[in-house]
């Protein structure tokens, strides 16, 4: 880490870039990073203690000379899968990459089904020949 750009855990200060690219590559990262505090934000987005912790750490290994994948790398063995907002696909996540269109061919399949089914049934007996029973006033049904 370098020890001259290094800042405190919990410091506030904004960060501060060496260059506009470093700045680039450093907000197109974090937003691919998931806070593992506020789930559905990203790490570029969250205000959480922990989300400017790991920006700190996202651009200290930056400056480190890791790439975007090592620095991915780095997260997800520290904090697990949950880090990256697209992870890999593997036996682990294939729920989470199928599992989506899976509900959606169940939902359609189920759709199908039931059209079908009422499709096919006989239509509806006609009302008795002695004309509305009682009770069902002059409304239509």
């Amino acid at each position: 880490m370098d020890g001259a750009r290094a800042q405190p855990a919990g410091d506030t200060a904004p960060l501060v870039f060496d260059s506009t690219a470093e700045e680039a590559r450093f907000h197109a990262l974090t937003a691919e990073l998931r806070c593992v505090m506020c789930q559905n934000q990203s790490l570029a987005d969250s205000n959480a203690q922990i989300a400017q912790d790991m920006r700190r750490e996202v651009l200290a290994l930056m400056r480190q000379g890791k790439s975007d994948a090592e620095v991915k790398a780095f997260l997800v063995e520290r904090y697990g899968q949950f880090v990256l907002y697209r992870p890999q696909v593997a036996a682990s996540t294939w729920l989470l990459w199928f599992g989506p269109g899976l509900v959606l061919l169940g939902g359609t399949a189920m759709v199908w089904w039931i059209v079908r089914r009422r499709s096919a049934a006989p239509p509806a007996q006609a009302r008795d020949a002695h004309g509305p029973q009682q009770g069902d006033g002059d409304q239509e049904w």
